[in-house]
């Protein structure tokens, strides 16, 4: 039975170079292109069959595969991998997990190894940046096997150390690995192949690998049968003469000029039906999101494909979201549709508020947003519309009152109601980024209102009135004291140490400056209303400030200096005395 090409993934950390590899492979410069250097929208590069043995020709050795070729999903990342679906499951066949290997393995790698786990998909292991080992001989373009053979006995043992290292560190997290060649059972071990995204080293040792691994393990799944076609939609794209168009994985299947599809639309509700009009095919080692030649016109495809497709009423198609050819009833076709087309997030009722332009763009920010321990109360496609600051505005925790905008804008309306409600809204095409940007927000926000709290908060304060400073018996009273421990302001009741109330501060000066506080180890003069030197205080008296029980049981979660804890458990005692549960 024939065969359809394995969809190949390519997972692993920011950085780590898994579009310099693909690019390596095809000879195009798109990471040179993407936001901050990094794959930001799902691509799609056929590799023939034909261009793998002459890559490889070197180490093929007469061998022969019935496998057409490899399709290579370029990625923005382990979270793509989750939200590229074919039927509920993961979209990938076969998976290279690029890990630096002068990094080693980084959080993003951790959370695509546990991803890998769950849906149990076959991976090798890409140990990409051997040319930035000391002493290593760049041989541009050579197979790692071959490669190996020419540097000297310190590159090939710093090499071993940092495999060593790797390996160890995988076997932690459950799996055994192995340099590729010095594995005898794939079914067991995972093969870690040493390459140079920038060089081209033991490129050919990975797509012979895929090759073989495909064609050994992979045969009933890559089975092609006579069945109607089923995709994903990557973007929606204008283009010149044609109209809206769609970018498409064709994941299953076939399709063919004419045929009626069924399409995931913007309202979840109304799937769009229309006819194909054109199927376009990037030419091999050609990059559908953004090719440098003309595309083929083609009657009928078959899966693995990525394809531009041109038909009417696509204005309205939903990037991420399912593809279908109509077989049986329309009814069906569409109740399909609608299925497989929801999005995948988990909401909360108090939490922040995502958007971003395709399915699997919002669920990736959702992915790492919860994976940061961010809540999502809505999550939406789309641009910010006035509604999302509406509905962020009224939320009642102030960390919360922000929209993440994932590589779309603010609606015109959104943008003129910006600045009338307490809304931040961040943007950014990077995902990380995005994340790292919100989570500086908080933090900035959170030190804003522990300021503001600690301004409306009366706080823990003790002072000692001092006998040699008796200024004024009465009406007001104004005697000096020290601050003992914590700050004292104007407006603040007092009470002594047996919990009688004195009366409240009215000014506080230091010669003839007037102050809004005094900390400790100053020594100020303090006016009192309702107060007489010699009946209510004296010298010597030590008082303390008062405050509600509510904003007692408030400082208790704050961060308070060692001064202001002591006298804040003070105070609690001496409430205690009266109400033995005070602030608790």
């Amino acid at each position: 039975m024939a065969k359809r090409q394995p969809i190949v993934s390519v997972l692993g950390h920011v950085d780590h170079g898994k579009s310099t590899i693909l690019d390596k492979i095809r000879g195009t410069k798109v990471v040179a292109r993407e936001a901050g250097g990094i794959t930001q929208h799902i691509g799609a590069t056929e590799v023939p069959l034909q261009t793998i043995y002459e890559l490889c020709e070197e180490i093929v050795k007469g061998k022969e595969f019935t496998v057409p070729g490899l399709l290579f999903i370029d990625t923005p990342g382990h979270h793509s991998f989750t939200t590229l679906r074919a039927r509920g499951g993961a979209l990938a066949d076969l998976v290279v997990l690029v890990i630096d290997i002068n990094e080693g393995i980084k959080p993003q790698t951790v959370e695509s190894i546990s991803i890998l786990k769950k849906y149990k998909t076959p991976f090798i292991i890409a140990a990409n940046k051997i040319d930035l080992i000391p002493g290593w001989r760049t041989q541009e373009g050579k197979p790692f096997s071959i490669s190996v053979r020419d540097q000297s006995s310190g590159a090939v043992e710093e090499l071993d150390q940092r495999l060593y290292n790797l390996v160890g560190k995988l076997h932690e997290r459950g799996f055994g690995t192995d340099r590729f060649d010095r594995i005898d059972d794939f079914t067991k071990t995972v093969a870690i192949v040493p390459v140079s995204g920038k060089s081209g080293e033991g490129i050919p040792d990975i797509l012979l690998l895929l090759v073989g691994l495909a064609q050994r393990f992979l045969e009933e799944q890559l089975a092609i049968e006579e069945k109607t076609g089923e995709g994903t939609v990557l973007e929606v794209k204008e283009e010149k003469g044609l109209g809206a168009t769609l970018d498409v994985i064709l994941y299953d299947g076939k399709i063919a000029k004419g045929d009626t599809i069924a399409i995931s639309s913007t309202d979840p509700n109304y799937p769009i039906v229309t006819k194909v009009r054109a199927i376009l095919k990037p030419k091999p080692l050609d990059e559908i999101r953004d090719p440098t030649q003309r595309f083929d016109s083609v009657q009928e495809i078959s899966a693995a494909a990525g394809i531009k497709l041109s038909a009417a009423k696509l204005n309205n198609a939903l990037p991420g979201g399912m593809i279908k050819v109509v077989s049986g009833t329309l009814d069906e076709a569409m109740e399909e549709i609608r299925r497989e087309s929801e999005v995948h997030i988990e909401l909360v009722a108090e939490g922040i508020a995502v958007r971003a332009d395709a399915i699997g763009s919002l669920e990736a920010l959702a992915f790492e947003a919860e994976a940061a321990g961010m809540p999502i109360a809505s999550a939406q496609i789309g641009a910010v519309a006035k509604k999302d600051l509406v509905e962020a505005a009224t939320t009642a925790n102030p960390l919360h009152r922000v929209v993440l905008a994932f590589n779309v804008t603010i609606t015109p309306e959104g943008q003129d109601e910006l600045g009338n409600y307490d809304v931040a809204v961040l943007s950014n095409d990077v995902v990380y980024k995005l994340i790292e940007e919100y989570q500086e927000w908080r933090d900035k926000k959170r030190s804003e209102l522990e300021s503001e709290k600690r301004l409306e908060i009366i706080f823990p304060g003790k002072i000692k009135i001092l006998p040699q400073y008796i200024f004024r018996m009465s009406k007001p009273a104004i005697v000096g004291v020290r601050v003992l421990a914590g700050r004292i302001r104007p407006g603040q009741p007092l009470i002594r140490a047996d919990g009688r109330e004195i009366g409240r501060i009215k000014s506080i000066r230091s010669g003839e400056e007037s102050l809004i506080e005094a900390r400790m180890g100053k020594e100020v003069a303090i006016a009192m209303d309702n107060v007489t030197v010699g009946r209510q205080i004296k010298g010597e008296d030590i008082l303390f400030v008062d405050m509600p029980e509510g904003h007692a049981r408030e400082l208790q979660k704050m961060e308070l200096s060692l001064d202001e804890r002591e006298v804040l458990d003070e105070l609690i005692k001496i409430k205690r005395k009266e109400k033995s549960f005070w602030a608790m």
